[in-house]
């Protein structure tokens, strides 16, 4: 089995602009529950110091849009999702508003993202540093709000949230950390997010998405409810998503062999990013997979395709039965 090497936590530090993420802001008196009666979450009741995740789902329950839902003020909602996946999704949002009182704009110019993360970044927040995953908090000093993040290798984690033009301050007084390198935490963090190459492909739950808080059970009904809520309550899911890694270069939306069935694809990346660190260059991926042949070898592209490692999630994930 190859064996991988990862950073030591100490050397990820640093800020990161997310350009590869947009930002939906939904403002209006009906913003909550226009976007309740569309999301998997009950943001009718989301607090403003949580952040949550949430999926937009198609009539078949399958996932069109992850995002990262924070509310900074009662009638305002940041929808964080895919930079490629924004406009094709803010088009089918928009068009059941209706007589609703919300507005839906691509506010990703107006907004930055950034991604902080390590010792320094602990250092130049101070007081401000969140503790709890998905806590939200305005960030005084910079006009801009904060997002904790699930730590990685017991590495701290936030997202910054605000006006374009403040970034750049924040930024210049943390050292640069590479895209890259974000993008590989943000898969060793087991949270999935759907991109172009993977629209229409999960139900939530083939992605873990109930297990890191993207599904609410009670909230009521939504686009693909029934169909998330069959997945959930008759244990007819038997897909799910773990941790590979591997020496080729992966991709989202790329297939995955597996040796116990190797004459179809037994599941797909889901997200995919190179290990930080000198040497040969190495990847890690979120993988949707049949459960079933979890314990055989894995193998991207083709049966005889270059050979996956089964790696350690950051969380239990667990398995049923499924005839899916």
């Amino acid at each position: 089995m190859q064996d991988f090497h990862f950073p030591d936590p100490k050397a990820l530090d640093g800020a990161a602009v997310l350009s590869h993420l947009g930002i939906i802001s939904a403002e209006g008196a009906d913003t909550a529950s226009f976007l309740h009666g569309q999301l998997s979450q009950d943001t009718n009741q989301q607090p403003a110091d949580q952040a949550r995740l949430a999926a937009f789902c198609s009539p078949k329950g399958r996932m069109l849009a992850s995002f990262i839902v924070a509310r900074p003020q009662t009638d305002t909602f940041w929808l964080l999702t895919d930079a490629q996946v924004l406009p094709t999704v803010l088009k089918r949002l928009s068009m059941f508003v209706m007589r609703a009182k919300a507005r839906l704009s691509d506010a990703s110019g107006a907004l930055s993202a950034i991604g902080v993360v390590g010792a320094s970044a602990e250092r130049l927040l101070g007081e401000a540093a969140l503790s709890q995953p998905w806590q939200l908090a305005p960030h005084a000093a910079s006009g801009g709000h904060l997002v904790r993040l699930p730590d990685v290798l017991g590495a701290p984690r936030s997202l910054w949230i605000g006006p374009a033009e403040q970034a750049q301050a924040l930024i210049a007084n943390l050292p640069a950390l590479p895209l890259a390198t974000w993008q590989w935490l943000d898969v060793m963090s087991g949270v999935v997010r759907i991109e172009a190459a993977t629209v229409d492909q999960f139900v939530p739950q083939m992605v873990n998405y109930e297990l890191v808080g993207g599904v609410h059970f009670q909230k009521g009904c939504y686009p693909g409810q029934e169909i998330v809520a069959r997945s959930q309550y008759r244990g007819t899911l038997k897909r799910r998503t773990f941790l590979l890694h591997g020496q080729a270069p992966i991709q989202a939306g790329q297939e995955v062999f597996s040796a116990a069935d190797p004459s179809q694809p037994a599941g797909m990346v889901a997200n995919a990013a190179p290990i930080p660190g000198p040497g040969d260059m190495a990847f890690s991926a979120l993988v949707e997979l049949k459960w079933q042949a979890l314990d055989t070898g894995w193998h991207l592209g083709a049966a005889d395709g270059p050979a996956l490692t089964l790696g350690t999630m950051p969380y239990e994930v667990p398995l049923g039965t499924s005839d899916d």
